[in-house]
């Protein structure tokens, strides 16, 4: 079958031109646990107070050691909609008026982009409401109604177990040991298959609360990925993304798979750890 020049001519000018060329603008995606987690998560880590001038050094370390990615511009985990509220926190924070919270937005994002005299932090979240009724999501309710809530209890729980662990490991180890934990092929695969089982949890041909709700969340990476593309003008553009790290494996797929970014390793851009400070504690 020939192809017309015409289409081939129309696909090329659906194809950014940095893409065209095989110039591409930079993106480091850093996934983090939540520094200040909220405890709205089906599974919940409680991790260290990040205040403390040890982990505020720590976190210096890791800090320093991304600003040398070079960044352009540092988007993180916040409302889009919501960005002048961003703007007035981060020009407080550079005069002196705003004390940074434990939350990682703070303590990487707003700090990464002082330290390079960035002139904003860019907000590029997206978490509206889904379209419908709040049961067309409500998986764990679908499970306890159908005899499924034993066994959806048992599977929150060892993952809540795991959790657990990995927190009394983050008491004894610094800051870079966790980010790095979380930025591994290993644990973004590991974590994304949690959403295979999670879309089970419904009816085959009927309602399924389960694969509804796993949806919203492709939709919304799908999101903040439009929003990391709005800020790429050029091929200079070396964007650094501080995301929840259950966000790590979609960003980083759909990133490369839509050819916009040439994807960073993030691994390559933070600071070593020994790897046993990170697998046992001292006894």
């Amino acid at each position: 079958m020939k192809i017309s020049t015409a289409l081939i001519a129309g696909l090329l000018a659906a194809v950014p031109a940095a893409a065209q060329t095989g110039e591409k603008p930079a993106l480091l995606i850093v996934g983090t646990p939540h520094f200040g987690n909220p405890g709205r998560d089906v599974v919940n880590i409680r991790v260290p107070d990040v205040l403390s001038p040890e982990r505020q050094r720590e976190i210096e370390a890791v800090v320093e050691r991304l600003a040398a990615f070079r960044p352009t511009r540092v988007a993180v985990e916040w409302p889009a909609s919501e960005q002048a509220r961003l703007d007035r926190r981060y020009a407080d924070y550079r005069a002196g008026h705003f004390a940074l919270t434990a939350n990682e937005r703070d303590q990487i994002g707003l700090r990464l982009a002082a330290r390079l005299g960035l002139p904003r932090v860019d907000a590029v979240d997206w978490s509206e409401n889904a379209p419908g009724a709040e049961s067309d999501y409500d998986y764990p309710a679908w499970a306890e109604a159908h005899g499924r809530g034993a066994a959806f209890r048992t599977w929150v729980s060892q993952f809540q177990a795991e959790a657990d662990a990995s927190a009394r490991l983050m008491a004894c180890t610094p800051v870079s040991a966790w980010v790095r934990a979380v930025n591994t092929s290993a644990y973004r695969l590991a974590n994304h298959r949690t959403y295979y089982y999670v879309a089970q949890l419904g009816e085959l041909n009927g309602a399924n609360p389960g694969a509804a709700w796993v949806g919203t969340w492709y939709t919304r990476n799908l999101r903040i990925l439009n929003n990391l593309r709005a800020l790429a003008s050029g091929p200079h553009e070396r964007i650094v993304a501080i995301y929840g790290a259950g966000h790590g494996y979609l960003l980083e797929q759909q990133s490369r798979e839509s050819e916009d970014f040439a994807v960073a390793d993030a691994l390559q851009w933070l600071p070593a750890s020994p790897r046993d400070t990170w697998t046992r504690c001292p006894d």
